[in-house]
């Protein structure tokens, strides 16, 4: 008799890994677009039913230094100190999760701006952490929110400037409050409200939103500043009776400085500039 080798879940992702092409832009001191160019990125689709996919991207692995630099423009005390952390290669979300595809797993749709394509906000962290735990139980894998490393090493995509674009941003590249640029960029339109997931360039690993539209649950408890925490990006808890939780990114209602890429906020509840991404990786699947 002979023995048939084991396919595993990572082993049969592999072949169904496809690739797409897109286009990254540099942004100088006021924002303006400096260059473009074309990169890829590897990816896995999710099918929830009725049409409706979920875009995962993979990340690849590597080493940044975490936080802001001291002399980064409006830096919090709480972005520091900047320290090394190494990442292993995970999936994120190409989108934030949208309002379809939170109804396709959850059955419901909380939202105040409506749109199939929009992300799905006025989401609890306990909600976002139910969606992934019913989406884990819908496809066989295991997700989660992204720890709040992953999430900033993969908001940066390498980059080390305060936004992944560059030096700025202007609501031409990312969805916040025009009123209140960042630096020496000029003031701009406020939509007042999300836009469809994909509107706005990507960074260089393919992801969209990660700047403005709406602030990321991320699954860490929050803490004052990084003093003692985690260098292998995973999750850190605290002990509170009553923790309140990472959010990361910005939204369409906040200004330009809390779009950068180690801008930090959290928060008890749900509100509607409040969205989420999910993660997964091979290793927790076999």
């Amino acid at each position: 008799m002979t023995l048939q080798p084991i396919e595993t879940k990572s082993a049969t992702l592999r072949n169904k890994m496809r690739t797409f092409s897109f286009e990254v832009v540099s942004s100088n001191k006021e924002g303006k677009i400096l260059n473009k160019k074309s990169v890829s990125a590897n990816y896995f689709v999710e099918d929830l039913g009725n049409g409706i996919i979920l875009e995962m991207i993979e990340i690849p692995g590597g080493i940044f230094m975490m936080g802001s630099q001291e002399n980064e423009k409006d830096r919090n005390i709480n972005e520091g100190p900047l320290h090394q952390v190494k990442i292993s290669s995970f999936f994120m979300g190409k989108y934030l999760i949208t309002q379809e595809q939170y109804y396709a797993i959850i059955g419901n749709n909380p939202s105040n701006f409506r749109g199939n394509k929009n992300p799905v906000e006025e989401v609890s962290w306990q909600n976002a952490v139910k969606f992934c735990q019913k989406l884990s139980q819908r496809t066989g894998k295991i997700y989660t929110l992204p720890s709040e490393a992953q999430w900033e090493y993969a908001c940066r995509s390498k980059t080390i400037t305060p936004f992944y674009f560059g030096d700025n941003i202007t609501t031409d590249l990312v969805n916040y409050n025009g009123n209140y640029p960042y630096g020496l960029a000029s003031k701009e339109q406020w939509r007042k409200k999300t836009t469809e997931v994909g509107t706005f360039p990507p960074n260089a690993f393919g992801l969209y939103d990660m700047s403005g539209n709406l602030w990321e649950w991320c699954l860490d408890t929050w803490h004052n500043n990084y003093q003692g925490a985690p260098s292998d990006g995973s999750p850190w808890f605290s002990n509170s009776m009553i923790p309140r939780h990472v959010l990361r990114g910005g939204s369409w209602f906040n200004s330009a400085k809390d779009c950068r890429s180690a801008s930090r906020n959290c928060n008890f509840d749900h509100g509607n500039d409040y969205g989420f991404r999910v993660v997964t990786a091979p290793l927790l699947w076999n």
